[in-house]
């Protein structure tokens, strides 16, 4: 079993031999699993998913943040998710299965995002929004203390690390690159917000041929009850499914653990 993202990136290689070079890639071998889901269960490949945590990031979460102190979000909440994103990390990280971290982290000059992002962001220079700055520094720029994630997130060396310029992690940058050079298939969803970023990315990465699975109680918005339900019921019926913690958890461990 590969248990590294680097193991994994070398099966994307060329080799040789004594004849001469192979484009031949090994394949990967099959980890199925069967979990509860909605609208039905379901059965994935553990070798070739992926589990994406979105956006838990200090200027989401943190009272000091920008969603908090200027978009007067209550964000308490949000942390309550935050355990259950580490479970399930370990447990993909345990199965040599990627764990991306999908953040914010746009250019100090804001030079590549457009004026649907910037002016929605700033409700057109009402209020500081993307890459300016505020009490606890500039909003959601790379390498800020706002765009890195909130340290009770666990991270590991063999994480990646991906910034995003758009509620949807596709865009304008390099994700769907990294997960094709992985063999990824499947993806898993986790994070903030719900209705805003998660479900921007998921749609996206439906329509680049990922699979999509929500695990449901890893993730939440700022947004009212009744605007998850209406995300949830969209997933359900057009885009993939939906499942909690629990559930992929315990079908890892049993599922795999049958067949190691």
């Amino acid at each position: 079993m590969d248990n590294t993202q680097e193991q994994r990136q070398r099966r994307d290689r060329w080799s040789r031999d004594a004849s001469g070079i192979s484009l031949v890639r090994p394949a990967f071998e099959p980890r199925p699993i069967r979990f509860s889901a909605e609208p039905e269960p379901v059965a994935v490949d553990v070798a070739r998913s992926a589990l994406i945590i979105i956006d838990m990031q200090n200027d989401f979460l943190d009272a000091e943040g920008w969603f908090a102190a200027v978009r007067n979000a209550e964000v308490a909440p949000l942390g309550g998710i935050i355990p259950r994103i580490n479970a399930l990390s370990s447990a993909f990280r345990g199965q040599g299965a990627p764990v991306i971290h999908l953040n914010w982290g746009v250019r100090a000059d804001v030079a590549n995002l457009p004026a649907n992002v910037v002016d929605k962001g700033s409700s057109c220079g009402q209020i500081p929004g993307y890459g300016d700055t505020i009490a606890s520094g500039d909003v959601l720029v790379e390498g800020s203390w706002g765009a890195a994630s909130v340290p009770a997130i666990d991270q590991a060396d063999a994480d990646i690390t991906v910034f995003k310029h758009r509620l949807s992690g596709f865009q304008d940058n390099e994700l769907d690159q990294i997960l094709r050079r992985l063999g990824i298939t499947t993806i898993f969803y986790t994070g903030v917000n719900l209705d805003r970023c998660v479900f921007a990315t998921l749609m996206d990465g439906c329509f680049q041929g990922y699979d999509a699975v929500l695990v449901e109680d890893a993730t939440t918005t700022v947004s009212p009850g009744y605007v998850s339900d209406a995300i949830l019921y969209l997933i359900r019926l057009l885009y993939g499914f939906t499942t909690q913690t629990q559930a992929l958890l315990e079908a890892i461990e049993t599922d795999i653990g049958e067949t190691a």
